[in-house]
Formats: C-alpha cells, structure tokens, sequence
C-alpha cells in the first residue's frame, strides 16, 4: 500500500479530475489503465498508484475507511475521443461489471465506512445503475446529469 496511513482507495481514479489534493496521502489511487493522452488541445495523465480492476480489488476485506467509485460511464464514445480517453468506457457487460464493483467496493470497506459514488446519466439513467445493487445510498446531490451518492457499510 501506498502507506500505512491510506484510508481512502479510488478504485477508478483516472486523471484525479475532481480530487483538489491530486496526491492526498491518505489516498490508493487506483485504475485499470496507465496512459497518457494529448487530445483536442488537451493533457490527460492517468497515471494511479496501483493498476487494478474494480471488478477484483487487490485488498483485504475491511481495509478502507472510504472508498470511491466513479466507474466508467459511457456506452459510445469516439474512438479518438476525449470524453473517452478522460472517462473511459463501459463494455457489453457493463451491468455485471458495475455490480461486481459494488459488491469488491463494499468488501474492502471497513464496517461503518463510506462509499462515494459517482455517476454520470448521459446514457444510462441513474435509476438503472441502483438496480444494481441491493445497498441503499444515505443522500446525494445532481448537478446536471451527473449525481453523487453516499452509502454507508452497515456495521
């Protein structure tokens, strides 16, 4: 682990795009992929701590007090795109893969840890993404067509 202190893991964190303190040390960067992208005028650095799938996080159970969740969200995206090399993109079997995520984001939650998920509903609606899990969010907040939620693991 990045360090003993790390107590939040970013399972999808790709160019750290909302975190204010890219490099928090209390922060496991991780992501499927490592690359580089100059697109339409525009730098992009997916560069996270430990290359990793959200589907079978390489941690222990119970390990992170936070973690959060910002899986890929789009079905279509240029193959040259930016909103594709920024956000990556979901494949066919995007439902099972965003379950499987769920299901490792709450194992390796500490008991009364925080889950932090974002969403994006520019091509599949929030409501369809929740079916995916059996877990509750506590609150949330939409801006546009993107929602973040807060779920807590029961302790």
């Amino acid at each position: 682990m990045k360090n003993k202190e790390a107590k939040i893991l970013d399972v999808c964190c790709g160019s750290r795009m909302f975190w204010f303190e890219k490099n928090n040390p209390h922060t496991v960067y991780m992501d499927i992929r490592k690359e580089t992208y100059d697109i339409e005028g525009k730098h992009i650095n997916v560069n996270p701590d430990i290359i990793g799938d959200f589907r079978n996080i390489p941690f222990p159970d119970h390990t992170f007090s936070m973690v959060v969740f910002d899986p890929p969200h789009l079905r279509w995206a240029g193959n040259k795109s930016f909103m594709r090399a920024q956000y990556g993109q979901l494949n066919d079997t995007w439902p099972e893969d965003i379950k499987k995520g769920f299901e490792e984001c709450f194992r390796v939650l500490l008991p009364g840890g925080f889950l932090i998920f974002k969403w994006s509903e520019c091509q599949v609606k929030l409501k369809e993404i929740l079916k995916l899990t059996t877990r509750k969010p506590l609150f949330g907040n939409q801006r546009g067509n993107t929602f973040w939620l807060v779920f807590m693991k029961e302790v």
